[in-house]
Formats: C-alpha cells, sequence, structure tokens
C-alpha cells in the first residue's frame, strides 16, 4: 500500500496552528512534526508560543525542543530530520502531521529542495578576494558562470555563497532553488484569518507574553547564552526584550515593538504562503474546522 499524504497546517503566526494539528491528530491517529524554527530552542517557550504539554492532549510531538539557544538553527538538518521523523511515523501506521510557520522549513519537509554543502576555507578566501577586489568584481564572476543568480543577490554575503557552491558543486546556485514537487504525497492546509482581525489577535497574544513572564523567560535564557546564538537572539519578542535588559527600551516599548514586528512577520508568512497554489485554505474560526480539515487530509 502507498503511503497517506503528509499533512501540513499551515498560515500566519497567531492563526491556531498547533490547535488545529491536534485535532487532527487526534481524529486521524496521527503524531504532530513542528516546523517553526523558533520552536526547536529549550527554553523559548512563552515567546514562541510553544504548545504546552497540557494543550497536546496526548498526541505525541516532534522536533520541539532539540537545540541549546546557543546552536544555529539549519533547514538541511530539519529536512533530515523532519522526513526521518515522517517516515518512522507512516511505518507504524500513523499519520503524520506538519505544523508550523516557518515556510521555508515547511517546504524543506515537503518538497523536491536540495542544500548544497559548504567548504570553510574556500568561503574564506572568497572573504579576502571581497576585501581586495570589492563586491563588483565578485559579482561579475557570478555573472559569467550563474547569470539567473546575479540578477537576483544584491549583497556580498550572497554573492560568496553562489560563488562557493559554484565552485563546489560545477553547478549554478539558481540550479538548487525549490521546485513545487512534493516529495511525497501530501496535502497542505491553511489557515484563513481577516487581516484587522489578526492584527487585534496579535496585539493581544503579546501583551498575554508579557504577563506570563517573557521579559524573566528572556532574563533566564541571556544567562543560559542567547546573545552567543546566531539564530535564537533574532527571534520575535527575544530581540526587543533583551534591550530592556540592557536598559536601552522600556516594558511597554518592548512589548510594542514585538507587536509591530509580529504583524510584520504575519504578512510576510501571508506573501509566502498565498504563492504556493497547492494549498487549501480554510477560515480559522470556522464551527467545523477539523472536520473540513480531516476531510481535505483524506
Amino acid at each position: 500500500m502507498s503511503e497517506p499524504p503528509v499533512i501540513a497546517v499551515v498560515g500566519p503566526t497567531g492563526s491556531g496552528k498547533s490547535d488545529l494539528a491536534v485535532s487532527l491528530a487526534l481524529q486521524l491517529d496521527g503524531e504532530v512534526i513542528n516546523a517553526d524554527a523558533m520552536q526547536f530552542y529549550r527554553g523559548m517557550d512563552i515567546g514562541t508560543a510553544k504548545i504546552t504539554p497540557a494543550e497536546r492532549h496526548g498526541v505525541p510531538h516532534h522536533l520541539l525542543d532539540t537545540l541549546d539557544v546557543t546552536q544555529e538553527a539549519s533547514v538541511s538538518d530539519f529536512q533530515q530530520q523532519a522526513r526521518e521523523v515522517i517516515s518512522d511515523i507512516h511505518a507504524r501506521g500513523k499519520r503524520a502531521i506538519l505544523a508550523g510557520g516557518s515556510g521555508l522549513y515547511v517546504r524543506a519537509a515537503l518538497d523536491v529542495l536540495e542544500f548544497p554543502g559548504t567548504d570553510p576555507d574556500l568561503r574564506r578566501e572568497l572573504e579576502a578576494e571581497l576585501e581586495e577586489a570589492g563586491q563588483e568584481a565578485l559579482l561579475s564572476r557570478l555573472r559569467e558562470v550563474d547569470p539567473v543568480s546575479a540578477s537576483r543577490v544584491n549583497d556580498a554575503r550572497r554573492i560568496i555563497r553562489a560563488l562557493e557552491v559554484y565552485q563546489l558543486t560545477g553547478r549554478p546556485f539558481s540550479s538548487f532553488m525549490p521546485r513545487r514537487e512534493y516529495v511525497q504525497p501530501a496535502v497542505q492546509i491553511g489557515l484563513r484569518v481577516d487581516r484587522e482581525v489578526l492584527r487585534d489577535r496579535l496585539a493581544l497574544r503579546v501583551h498575554g507574553m508579557v504577563d506570563k513572564g517573557l521579559l524573566e523567560e528572556v532574563r533566564r535564557l541571556d544567562a543560559a547564552g542567547l546573545r552567543r546564538g546566531k539564530t535564537a537572539p533574532r527571534a520575535l519578542g527575544y530581540a526587543q526584550f533583551l534591550k530592556v535588559l540592557d536598559g536601552a527600551s522600556t516594558l511597554p516599548e518592548a512589548a510594542e515593538d514585538t507587536i509591530v514586528a509580529t504583524r510584520q512577520f504575519a504578512r510576510r508568512q501571508l506573501t509566502w504562503f498565498r504563492a504556493d497554489p497547492r494549498i487549501s485554505w480554510l477560515d480559522w474560526q470556522t464551527p467545523d474546522l477539523a472536520a473540513q480539515a480531516a476531510a481535505l487530509a483524506g
């Protein structure tokens, strides 16, 4: 028998993805795989709205709390881990349900997407060349071997990466771009939320995080090395509340800055997911949301 499709619950932050994933798991005998990059981090609970053990209702959750805040999240590592977990869940006769708003991570799990390796020595050589010859010289080289990437990149870091990939693989970096092609059967369910409703909901959500102790959470993580990380300290809320600890911002200012940043992030998520025609959208407040989603999941 062929494997059932992977179910992916996607949409903007604050739309109820985690709750729907749990409801689907309970209906379909499934297990949930986290696809929110910031929920990989141990201790980053309040600020990421990480689903609590009680809210999981006994449903197994995978790829939560897998990293220390000093470690860097890697989409290529996630791809390998997520696909291994999906295979294991299906091998046990369960349904795999991916849930999260990190669009590239969702695509890494579901789509044909290669991640070329890296070479620190080569990277250093290219950085030295950049320092000596300048960005335009490297961009000119890139135009010769990968005109598609050269027309898309506009900063030194990406130019270096594109040249590094070409020199390592002999293939243009643009050839590694993702295709909207599933590696195995999949169903994507998107949660649609009215923009104004979402704006208000996100503001209330941030204020709720403050009430639950977000500042103290950031203080604990700061002591555990949060600022040494490359990914975690940039997370919504954490970057803003670190400024409170530094005396550069007040609690109300940090909350307002987090609300603004979260709303901007939600807009970017919507732009990303709406570009994918394979997603079936459901209204997040529909009374029989879980039933409709289960019907789509097959």
